[in-house]
């Protein structure tokens, strides 16, 4: 009950934007290619942008 309450990471709401962002390109893909691809190309984009906040392990 007290993650109700727990703010999420930047990280974290990131990562959640990605995987949104990937299961809309699957959805479209059986549908629209095109715009897939542009979800597509749009969760990558934002794979770097992760890749450049998160910390060097």
């Amino acid at each position: 009950m007290l993650n109700f309450f727990k703010r999420k990471s930047p990280l974290d709401r990131l990562y959640q934007q990605h995987k949104k962002l990937l299961k809309e390109a699957h959805a479209l893909s059986t549908t629209n290619r095109a715009a897939s691809d542009a979800k597509y190309a749009e969760a990558d984009a934002l794979m770097t942008e992760i890749e450049a906040v998160k910390p060097d392990q």
